[in-house]
């Protein structure tokens, strides 16, 4: 194996592992509050529904795209892409809630700085890695 087909794969290794790993703890974290007794509802303070109830679904997203990229899958990689979008979107209408005079809890902004800024460059080490890589050997 060449150095650089080894680094490519330690890449998409590497992301595939921390997409199912935030995956896991995304769907944790967001079920214990969204079907929890109250002191965890209590706990996460001034939560935004929509916020949380997006990442809760996203994590399952988050598991699936880091299968298919563990798999080296080509659909992983849209995946990916998807998700950074729909992320950002998320967040941009969180800033619209904040704006508009939502309560909000500072580490939502923090922890939707983090999630947008990781699938930005997961989906961006995705399309390098096997997008086009594999259309410069195909030329």
């Amino acid at each position: 194996m060449t150095p650089s087909k080894h680094k490519r794969r330690f890449h998409i290794w590497a992301i595939s592992l921390l997409a199912i790993g935030f995956g896991l703890l995304t769907i944790k974290e967001g079920g214990t509050i969204l079907f929890g007794d109250g002191t965890a509802r209590t706990a996460a303070g001034n939560y935004v529904p929509f916020v949380l109830w997006f990442n809760f679904l996203a994590g399952f997203a988050y598991v699936v795209a880091g299968a298919g990229l563990w798999l080296r899958q080509r659909w992983a990689v849209r995946l990916a892409v998807a998700i950074a979008l729909a992320t950002a979107i998320a967040f941009a209408a969180f800033g619209v809630h904040v704006a508009s005079g939502g309560a909000y809890e500072l580490r939502t902004v923090i922890a939707m700085s983090m999630r947008t800024l990781v699938w930005a460059a997961i989906a961006a080490i995705a399309w390098h890695e096997l997008v086009r890589t594999s259309r410069r050997r195909a030329s």
